[in-house]
């Protein structure tokens, strides 16, 4: 059994960016927040499979060149080779909840 409060852990950039919960052994799993103008950056994984729900917000959602604005509630799931990037042009934050299986911490290529 593992316990965590995500109100005692920092996101990766001090006040956005991913927040990890849960770091294996075999998923991984946090929340992410994205500023006015920040991204998540474009990549795809090899082998695993990642999730994103949002729960503020309403940034761009990019998948393999495909362009989807998103709404609060709605979830992607992306397959492994699926390029995705987000986006936050909007002007105020956007919180999402991700999830990455199987555990592979190596396996983004950046594109």
């Amino acid at each position: 059994m593992e316990r965590v409060n995500a109100a005692e852990l920092e996101y990766r950039n001090g006040d956005s960016g991913p927040k990890y919960l849960c770091r294996g052994p075999k998923i991984d799993w946090g929340v992410l927040r994205f500023l006015p103008g920040q991204e998540l950056g474009t990549h795809y994984h090899e082998t695993v499979e990642e999730t994103f729900y949002f729960t503020s917000g309403t940034p761009k959602m990019i998948v393999n060149g495909e362009e989807f604005r998103v709404r609060v509630g709605d979830a992607f799931r992306m397959e492994p080779g699926d390029v995705h990037n987000i986006i936050n042009d909007t002007d105020g934050p956007t919180d999402a909840v991700f999830i990455k299986s199987a555990y592979l911490p190596k396996d983004k290529v950046d594109s």
